[in-house]
């Protein structure tokens, strides 16, 4: 790995050897991808000698730099990219090509490089598909799935309820209208008609509280001081809580599920799965997601 960040001013006439894959955001020096993707390419390395040269690395990118940075990227001959906060919906207008799944979450992830450009995908429903399944045995299908926030994260998460046609979608986020600007991005999609809002500040009588899938797409958890977005203490027991944040690996929310006899997984085995679906793309060969989870738990802080 490099000793440091990449930052836009270093691609300029950057050719690095091999093949070189990245990570994007602002900032990035949080994202423990470089050792997860490292991991991997490494026991790939070892089965077959294609791999020996690929390296993932991470670059610091301002959302107003993206449309910037892109091309130097491809010019510079990296071959995948990742997408992170703030860039997953921005990007969407920055590539030649679109899969038809992110097309319909509206943001993309994954950045494959091709002959016209950049090709947009979107890795982050199946990796919260995957992990909600192994996790905590849940399935999308016929849920019932309470989805707190509305930022690139959540639309991925709705997207992929309402394709697995879940039962009913609760969305609530702490502000109106990113929330309002969510809602509306889904009628195109199948099963929208079962999708309600709320604010955080004013859940509604009727929000269900028996068998949910509540998923935690927000940013509340990140600090120590930071509130629960939802109250668990009126849900039943049977309710499913999934927290998307992987570090610290257990918030608030997490706490009181556990406290209150509930299922509850954080954002770990998201982050895995989605991460070896983009690596799967690039590499168009099987990844080894155990070398994956080994290096995502060797990288956080107990």
């Amino acid at each position: 790995m490099p000793e440091r960040d990449l930052q836009p001013e270093d691609l300029d006439g950057l050719r690095l050897p091999g093949v070189s894959l990245a990570v994007l955001g602002f900032p990035v020096r949080h994202s423990i991808s470089p050792a997860l993707h490292n991991a991997a390419l490494g026991e790939m390395a070892a089965a077959d000698p294609r791999f020996s040269d690929w390296l993932y690395h991470r670059v610091e990118v301002e959302a107003d730099r993206l449309p910037e940075v892109l091309p130097k990227l491809r010019e510079a001959g990296f071959r995948g990219l990742n997408l992170t906060i703030p860039h997953k919906v921005h990007a969407l207008e920055l590539v030649s090509e679109v899969d038809p799944v992110a097309r319909l979450i509206g943001a993309v992830n994954t950045l494959l490089a091709t002959d016209d450009g950049w090709s947009g995908f979107n890795t982050d429903g199946y990796g919260l598909e995957q992990s909600l399944r192994e996790e905590l045995d849940a399935e999308l299908s016929g849920a019932t799935v309470i989805l707190l926030g509305a930022g690139g994260a959540a639309r991925a998460a709705a997207s992929q309820a309402l394709l697995r046609e879940c039962s009913e979608l609760w969305i609530g986020n702490r502000s109106r209208d990113r929330l309002d600007s969510l809602v509306a991005s889904l009628p195109q999609q199948p099963g929208s008609s079962r999708v309600r809002s709320f604010l955080f500040s004013d859940p509604p009588a009727d929000l269900p509280t028996e068998g949910a899938v509540i998923v935690n797409a927000t940013s509340l958890g990140l600090r120590p001081e930071d509130p629960a977005p939802i109250d668990l203490s009126a849900f039943s027991r049977d309710c499913k809580v999934m927290d998307m944040i992987y570090n610290p690996p257990e918030t608030l929310l997490l706490r009181r599920a556990r406290a209150l006899g509930m299922p509850a997984a954080n954002g770990l085995a998201m982050l895995v799965h989605q991460a070896a679906c983009s690596l799967s793309i690039w590499s168009e060969a099987q990844v080894p997601e155990a070398a994956m989870f080994s290096a995502a738990r060797s990288a956080l802080p107990l």
